[in-house]
């Protein structure tokens, strides 16, 4: 992850935000909204920004109102990244790599298996989209969306065993569409693997969790992105 993009846009966050609530589960604090009954779940899991950002809880609520528990953990401890606070990214991603979060999905994962989870989806964003393809080279999970992606390699798509899904921007330094049709590439050799690239046209790095509601070409672009990842958990979390 370098250069500045992937921290443009910086969210106000907020801890009240949301229809959900906060719990425990798996050791971190995570928010969650759906139904405790449904046996479907799906953990988003922010960008650098972290779990109180506005407008991914608004889209977790909107997963759960589509039938699943969703989960939102804070996999960066109250530290997430501030963006005017004198750290560099790359120094903040030393207390908080993608393999730590990694790490940190899996008792969450075991967590909603001992409440009667049968089937789970992840959704990463930028940062959070790295977890999310360790996650799906194992049985961790039955399908992955990537949203923006950053840190990630076209190796990596050689070793995925879950469902996945890729939803790039047309313009973002941090993964562009050309290290996304490399990835694409991959996939194609491994038609076992159900997958697709989307690269929406003009659209920066983040938008579907950033965007400025006053602008209504990305905000149309951020609402598609939605829909086609909750289109690809519900043919695949099940």
């Amino acid at each position: 992850m370098s250069g500045p993009q992937c921290c443009e846009n910086p969210p106000t966050l907020s801890s009240s935000s949301g229809a959900g609530s906060i719990v425990e589960i798996g050791g971190l604090k995570a928010y969650v909204n759906g139904s405790t009954d449904s046996n479907l779940s799906v953990i988003l899991i922010s960008d650098v920004y972290g779990y109180e950002a506005p407008k991914l809880r608004k889209l977790a609520d909107k997963t759960a109102a589509a039938g699943f528990y969703v989960v939102v953990p804070d996999f960066f401890y109250g530290d997430p990244y501030v963006a005017d606070a004198g750290k560099p990214v790359q120094v903040w991603l030393k207390d908080h790599s993608p393999e730590k979060g990694f790490n940190d999905a899996k008792p969450i994962i075991a967590a909603l298996r001992s409440k009667g989870i049968t089937a789970i989806g992840a959704a990463g964003f930028c940062w959070g989209a790295k977890v999310v393809v360790e996650l799906a080279k194992s049985e961790y999970i039955q399908a992955g969306v990537l949203l923006h992606p950053s840190l990630i390699t076209p190796a990596d798509f050689g070793e995925v065993k879950a469902p996945i899904a890729v939803l790039g921007a047309e313009f973002d330094s941090i993964s562009p569409p050309e290290l996304l049709k490399e990835c694409e590439q991959v996939l194609c050799t491994r038609p076992e693997v159900k997958s697709y690239v989307k690269i929406f046209p003009g659209v920066p790095h983040g938008w579907t969790v950033r965007y400025k509601d006053e602008d209504e070409v990305v905000v149309k672009s951020a609402e598609e992105a939605h829909k086609n990842m909750l289109e690809w958990f519900t043919e695949y979390v099940k």
